[in-house]
């Protein structure tokens, strides 16, 4: 089943998967044979995440594949600005679930950055980014029923500048408008420069969510829209 919209000057394309355990496997067999890929061409890899609680198969399934993570970078497309140790750490979510067995092999480079405020915090992420790897080899969205995606929130204060194509910073601060948690985001210019994008969505709700992001043109109303103009693989499931 093609998750598409032909009539749009697009290029998405996508798999109907039968569940959860049929995404996380297929999504971590792509993932790990671009990075295979990556790293016979270049020497080295760049892997960008989201967060959340939907990935946790798909990064257990991930961390088993056979490749040489030692020449592989990993960081997050956002963060909570939350210490590691928190529940809603999206980087303490990552270490438990992907960076184990062979996989702590790979590098990562953290969002979270302890300071006085979440513009300080970004500024230091915005300098720890500067050691990944660029473009990005492999970026891995998610998206909110909102149209939402990294932390790519509407009506964000700084949204516009996460938009913006001439955004020259790594790392932005940015909040949840529905949600009390303040957040760091990887903005639109470094995220749509990845070699290879993929969106894993499940459910109904995200399918419809899709649909209507897909037959309008408002970025600023569905951030996720920013990606559509770039190739996207889309991974779906009930």
């Amino acid at each position: 089943m093609a998750i598409c919209n032909l009539d749009l000057p697009v290029q998405v394309s996508g798999l109907s998967l039968s569940g959860p355990e049929q995404l996380a496997e297929e999504l971590a067999l792509t993932v790990a044979q671009a990075l295979r890929t990556a790293i016979e061409a270049r020497g080295r890899a760049s892997l960008v995440l989201s967060g959340g609680r939907s990935p946790i198969a798909f990064f257990e399934r991930l961390s088993g594949q056979e490749l040489d993570w030692s020449r592989v970078v990993v960081s997050l497309a956002d963060e909570r600005w939350v210490a590691l140790s928190h529940a809603d750490s999206n980087e303490g979510l990552v270490r438990r679930h992907l960076l184990r067995g062979n996989a702590a092999r790979a590098g990562f480079i953290g969002l979270y950055r302890p300071a006085q405020n979440l513009d300080e915090a970004a500024q230091r992420a915005d300098q720890a980014l500067a050691e990944l790897p660029q473009p990005i080899d492999v970026l891995v969205l998610g998206m909110g029923e909102d149209g939402h995606t990294a932390s790519l929130f509407p009506s964000s204060p700084n949204l516009a500048s996460a938009l913006s194509p001439d955004c020259r910073q790594r790392c932005l601060p940015m909040q949840a408008p529905t949600a009390p948690r303040q957040r760091l985001s990887m903005p639109l210019a470094l995220l749509a420069g990845a070699r290879l994008t993929l969106l894993a969505i499940q459910g109904q709700a995200k399918l419809a969510t899709l649909s209507e992001a897909l037959a309008g043109e408002d970025l600023a109303q569905m951030p996720i829209r920013a990606f559509f103009l770039h190739p996207l693989e889309i991974y779906w499931c009930p």
